[in-house]
């Protein structure tokens, strides 16, 4: 039997997740326009308009992903909500590495750790 608090902190880390992919994605048209006005080559500057989005897609998925695991525990295991929790993980990683003490690396580590400590209380494997 699943506790209530693992479905808690699973709906905060979509809450975290849902609410940083509309903020990044709002962002995008500042994004734009510091591409427009770069020198970048038209390569790297839709490559990072790519990424961009891309990121902003990814924790979109994470949202979901999380609500639904919320919503139905029933859908995961421990190992797969410690794997999913890795994603944040990295990505706050790489954010704290090329951006410093930044925002959203402290929305991204939250969210890994709300969704490992989660994880933790999940039985381990289905019969």
């Amino acid at each position: 039997m699943l506790t209530r608090v693992p479905r808690f902190l699973l709906a905060f880390c979509s809450l975290l997740m849902g609410a940083g992919s509309v903020m990044h994605a709002l962002a995008f048209h500042r994004a734009q326009s510091v591409v427009r006005v770069s020198q970048l080559p038209p390569f790297f500057g839709n490559s990072f308009k790519s990424l961009w989005l891309g990121d902003s897609t990814t924790m979109l998925a994470l949202a979901v992903i999380f609500g639904v695991i919320a919503i139905r525990p029933a859908v995961a295991t421990r190992p797969l909500v410690l794997l999913i929790a890795l994603i944040p993980a990295a990505t706050a990683v790489l954010l704290y590495v090329f951006l410093g003490n930044f925002f959203a690396g402290h929305i991204h580590l939250a969210t890994a750790t709300a969704a490992f400590l989660a994880g933790l209380r999940f039985p381990g494997v289905r019969g």
